[in-house]
């Protein structure tokens, strides 16, 4: 009686292993159809590759080794792109354009709010784009829990996705190699491949588009320096030796080396400055307001390359009037409307241009507003 009972109670475990070992396989290997309990989802995408991928090592298993897959995958261009549910129709108008004017492989890496999740997945799998080699994550807010405070400037700065920036080499730990970041208010008029190829100097670990140069500086309503940015009677800005009329730059599109990233831990250095914003003022109330912008500004101060200024035409978002002629927009390389008035919005300059890559959301949750004209 005892044996048997020892046997029975053997079968048990042995069925609830099993059980387990099914159900850990299926989280795996089935993500859009189990429930992320431990809220650390992901999709991944690669369309295009799905099959081609697979013929592709067929084939190279054939002819050489799988090594050289791995060599043609390192060739694709890795564009970041972050975007809540308020923005996401600027997500996708920004992936169309770069697919559109560019015949290498690209690998979008793609970061959403977590409600954000099925409808950007929808929106890609029911539209031109279901093809894109991509991945998608939520962003956990809890990240950035305490560390944000906007003194002045626009609220909407103040929102989470905003500093995924800083997490790029946590939210993709497999990704080691060059990335382009691209705020989701920008569309990519030439080949992304070029933006790509920015040569990172000595030491340097990312390239962005200084504001003292070409139109971005006659446009620009601030003096396009430092002074615009931080607080400097604050005794920690004071100890960095940052000078007050240091030109400043543009962060909404930058080129970066993540293993260089992590290795020398900006995002804790950007986290510090985060927090030490909350307890005392180090950025906000100046003219260039808050937002993600001041703690990269201090961290990459007189350590980054330069960005061609036409690889990031900037301002358009910063009044409704027209700030650029027609036949500079249409040469400029890549368009941001950073400030208020975004490209979807009612008023908004050029926004023609945008619209040529936006792709109508299927859900009709993201409906682009345009003014009307009375009769």
């Amino acid at each position: 009686m005892i044996f048997e009972m020892g046997i029975l109670s053997a079968r048990k475990v042995g069925a609830l292993l099993a059980v387990f070992w099914i159900g850990t396989l299926c989280y795996i290997w089935l993500p859009d159809h189990i429930p992320d309990f431990l809220n650390l989802r992901t999709k991944s995408e690669p369309k295009k590759s799905d099959k081609s991928s697979y013929d592709m090592r067929s084939h190279l298993a054939n002819t050489t080794s799988l090594s050289n897959f791995d060599d043609v995958h390192k060739q694709a261009l890795h564009v970041c792109i972050t975007s809540d549910e308020k923005t996401l129709g600027g997500m996708i108008a920004l992936i169309n354009s770069i697919i559109s004017n560019t015949k290498s492989p690209v690998k979008f890496h793609l970061v959403v709010d977590e409600n954000s999740m099925d409808h950007v997945s929808i929106w890609i799998k029911t539209s031109k784009l279901k093809n894109i080699d991509y991945e998608l994550k939520a962003f956990p807010a809890k990240w950035v829990d305490g560390r944000i405070k906007i003194r002045g400037g626009r609220k909407e700065l103040g929102s989470p996705l905003n500093y995924a920036r800083y997490y790029l080499p946590k939210l993709f730990p497999l990704l080691k190699e060059k990335i382009i970041f691209i705020d989701d208010d920008c569309i990519v008029q030439g080949d992304i491949e070029e933006l790509y190829k920015t040569p990172l100097e000595k030491g340097h670990i990312a390239a962005f588009s200084e504001d003292c140069q070409g139109q971005n500086k006659r446009l620009s309503r601030l003096n396009n320096i430092y002074a615009e940015f931080l607080d400097f009677k604050n005794e920690h800005i004071q100890q960095m030796h940052i000078k007050p009329t240091a030109c400043s730059f543009n962060t909404g599109v930058f080129v970066s080396n993540l293993s260089d990233w992590h290795s020398q831990n900006i995002t804790s250095q950007l986290e510090y400055w985060m927090e030490l914003n909350t307890k005392e003022e180090v950025y906000g109330n100046e003219r260039g307001g808050g937002g993600s912008q001041p703690p990269m500004m201090i961290v990459f101060y007189n350590k980054f390359s330069r960005i061609d200024p036409l690889w990031h035409v900037r301002h358009l978002g910063a009044s409704a009037g027209t700030s650029y002629s027609k036949s500079f927009v249409k040469k400029a390389k890549l368009l941001h409307w950073n400030g208020p008035f975004k490209p979807w919005g009612r008023t908004a300059q050029h926004s023609d241009l945008w619209e040529k890559y936006f792709i109508p959301d299927p859900s009709g949750h993201f409906k682009v507003v345009r003014r009307t004209t009375g009769l």
